[in-house]
């Protein structure tokens, strides 16, 4: 199955931004696999799982510079791996907001 039949079974919001015909899972997969985690539903996970492997979105997601919160728990407790391995955990660390000093 090509990628463009791929991206139509995604939820229709998630990629709402870019152009769907142009979008490449193996060329981007830190966009798609970002996106589905933040906004995504649990068809959505099902099919980047499917797509990508549980290896490959954890090892994505290592390299990501932001990730929400919760988004990095669920990963972390489903990949059994510690937030002290993610990017996003020591940028969240080094860049502190005034509100939550």
């Amino acid at each position: 199955m090509d990628s463009t039949n791929m991206i139509d079974q995604f939820s229709k919001y998630l990629f709402w931004d870019a152009d769907k015909s142009k979008l490449d899972l193996n060329e981007y997969p830190a966009y798609v696999i970002q996106r589905v985690l933040e906004y995504g539903q649990m068809q959505d996970w099902k099919l980047i799982n499917k797509i990508y492997g549980l290896p490959k979105i954890v090892e994505v997601c290592k390299g990501l510079r932001t990730l929400d919160p919760v988004c990095l728990s669920f990963i972390c407790a489903i990949s059994h791996t510690n937030k002290e391995e993610y990017r996003c955990y020591h940028m969240r660390q080094s860049n502190p907001t005034l509100w939550n000093s």
